[in-house]
């Protein structure tokens, strides 16, 4: 008889770990410090949130090496939330990934990727001037977003022909930016940290305050208005939540290891393991990153020289770092006219790991819904190398098409709160399956359970709820989504085959 291709145990620790770290890493880490710092107004509360992320996101993954442990297999979170409640809740989440989770992120990396490409190659310089088609409504087509899709496409074909090709350039890529990001916090310190910088950023202590955006008559952004303290508690954990979206965003995706669990060998021990060790990393990176900003550049013009209304555009300070370019300031002050440079170099190593990370393992997904029925039949099919090749393409195909749409950044903006949710409602999935599966087996038990799970679902709960405060036209939107996707579950129901139900 013919064997029937399956998955390769071919990915080591070393791989799992590289995964995590590498999907986790892309450009918001040199970026969203900006916004942050524009919604606190102070370094110790810029640092806290970016701590009290780190915390949250150690914290989700120790919690989720349990269910690694009991479900070792491709697929991940998707398969988690179906075992912990039922296949309606799974495939709830695989539609809001599909549809803008994953295929959004990779589309707004690769654009990330090619905008700072821009800097070598100026035809990819996302303005008027190169614009190649505009339809109106604001559908414009610009060279940054077809480099964008060539590099998608580029990074599925790689993945497409094997295991083996996509880990590869997963190690090479992630460890080349961590020791260029760990290159960058020694140099910052070493060579431009000022003492007085550090103690102008620490002189307003863990002040909360934020800045308003300032229109002309006809509603075009031309500045900031001075800071000013938050009027009610729920305002203050709005302006919170708020922030902390850009760090929860630069720390997400850890859990696509979970989806290629069934390549990994080991899986009931590395997985659970490649989760910690790629959180503590990243967490490390990112806290010391920041740290490394505010010893370099103040958070804001001093007070004797700030006017009345901040521009929007303006160098040597966090908050309205050029285009929110923080790290680019930062360089500048460190390497002076090639720091600008060295950073597009950095962000586009970043991104384009990054982006081969997420290729790598979202097609997974894909590929374990189809196998229960609840994707495309064709996706649940390996190629001739043992990996989900049509599942590659389509992930490819829908992300090229967010990346022409111009509204991927929206759209992750949408599902922030829908995300969140997803995470809460994985980390109960703990204590439900406790319940109803007491006696399954349990190689790995979450790190101080129920503690540090309830920890999670508390901090999680309370972002959620500012989000609902500060952000709800798109905690609407974002459940919008998630909701079409009820529908579109129990029509893909009644056309299942009877030899796809399991």
């Amino acid at each position: 008889m013919t064997q029937q291709p399956s998955l390769r145990q071919s990915m080591g620790l070393l791989d799992g770990t590289m995964i995590v770290a590498g999907s986790m890493i892309g450009s918001g880490i040199f970026i969203v410090s900006a916004d942050m710092t524009r919604l606190v107004g102070s370094g110790g509360w810029l640092i806290l949130l970016w701590v009290l992320t780190g915390i949250m996101t150690v914290f989700a993954a120790v919690s989720y090496g349990e269910l690694s442990s009991m479900f070792p297999k491709a697929g991940g979170q998707y398969v988690y939330l179906k075992e912990a409640y039922n296949p309606l809740t799974g495939f709830l989440y695989g539609w809001s990934f599909f549809t803008v989770i994953q295929t959004g992120t990779i589309a707004a990396v690769g654009v990330a990727f090619s905008k700072f490409a821009g800097y070598f190659i100026p035809a990819l310089t996302m303005d008027e001037k190169n614009m190649l088609f505009d339809a109106g409504g604001g559908f414009k087509i610009y060279p940054a977003q077809l480099v964008s899709i060539a590099l998608v496409i580029f990074l599925t074909w790689v993945n497409t022909r094997g295991v083996k090709e996509g880990k590869l350039v997963q190690r090479i890529f992630t460890l080349t930016k961590l020791l260029a990001i760990f290159g960058l916090i020694v140099f910052g310190f070493l060579l431009a940290a000022d003492a007085d910088v550090w103690n102008f950023n620490w002189s307003s202590g863990f002040d909360l305050q934020y800045t308003q955006a300032v229109k002309d008559e006809a509603g075009k952004q031309i500045g900031w208005s001075a800071f000013q303290a938050p009027a009610t508690m729920m305002m203050a954990i709005g302006l919170i939540s708020s922030a902390m979206v850009g760090s929860v965003f630069s720390s997400v995706a850890w859990e696509n290891v979970t989806f290629i669990a069934g390549e990994i060998r080991n899986p009931k021990r590395n997985v659970g393991l490649s989760l910690f060790l790629g959180t503590i990393i990243v967490t490390v990176v990112y806290v010391l990153t920041n740290l490394m900003y505010v010893s370099v550049l103040p958070l804001t013009p001093p007070a004797g020289d700030a006017p009345a209304v901040f521009p929007t555009e303006a160098a040597g300070n966090i908050a309205f770092a050029v285009q929110d370019r923080v790290a680019t300031a930062v360089s500048t002050n460190i390497f002076g006219a090639n720091g600008t440079l060295i950073i597009a170099i950095m962000i586009m190593v970043s991104t384009f790991g990054c982006n081969n990370g997420l290729i790598l393992s979202g097609a997974r997904v894909y590929y374990t819904m189809a196998k229960d029925g609840l994707f495309l039949r064709q996706a649940g099919q390996l190629n001739k190398n043992d990996v989900p090749g049509w599942a590659l393409w389509a992930q490819c195909i829908w992300t090229s098409l967010l990346c022409l749409s111009g509204q991927y950044g929206t759209l992750l903006n949408y599902v922030v709160f829908i995300t969140l949710l997803f995470y809460i409602l994985t980390i109960l999935g703990i204590f439900r399956l406790r319940r109803t599966r007491p006696d399954a087996e349990r190689p790995y038990k979450a790190f101080g359970y129920p503690v540090v799970p309830i920890i999670y679902c508390l901090l999680a709960g309370t972002m959620a709820v500012g989000l609902i405060y500060a952000q709800w036209q798109t905690s609407v939107f974002g459940l919008g989504i998630l909701l079409l996707g009820i529908p579109v579950y129990y029509l893909s129901r009644k056309k299942q085959t009877p030899s796809a139900e399991s």
